[in-house]
């Protein structure tokens, strides 16, 4: 993974975007691209965020993974508190180049999740109440 300052190319034609051997993220009217990070080993899905800018070139810098808290309106080390740092195996970008994939190794305890379960994706849809309520189950 290299190290150097990052210089992210804005969006250029659909030849470059789709072929083309330069990253140029896709950001929203935010200024977010979404990231889904599974686990490098076991391709695991762990959770999905999403990166602005700033985020997107310190984790490239660093080779941890550094996210853009929506709800904290904040840059976030994933695991500078809890210990369960993502390191970046590999970023992969998808063809219109607006999601990333990061394949990373977690630290720490190997959890991910906030709720303290090893990963953000553990209850499923499970049909449909008497109600119309949508139920979910545990997985």
């Amino acid at each position: 993974m290299m190290r150097a300052s990052p210089r992210l190319s804005p969006q250029g034609n659909q030849q470059d975007i789709e072929n083309g051997m330069v990253l140029m993220p896709k950001f929203d009217s935010s200024g977010l691209i979404t990231a889904v990070t599974v686990d490098a080993t076991t391709n695991d899905i762990l959770m999905v965020a999403h990166m602005n800018a700033d985020a997107l070139a310190k984790t490239i810098e660093t080779g941890q993974a550094w996210y853009w808290s929506r709800s904290r309106k904040a840059l976030w080390l994933k695991g500078e508190t809890s210990g369960q740092i993502q390191t970046i195996k590999e970023i992969r970008v998808d063809c219109d180049q607006d999601c990333l994939l990061l394949r990373v190794e977690v630290g720490g305890d190997g959890g991910c999740c906030h709720t303290g379960r090893p990963q953000c994706f553990y209850r499923q849809v499970d049909g449909v109440a008497e109600d119309g309520t949508v139920k979910l189950t545990f997985v």
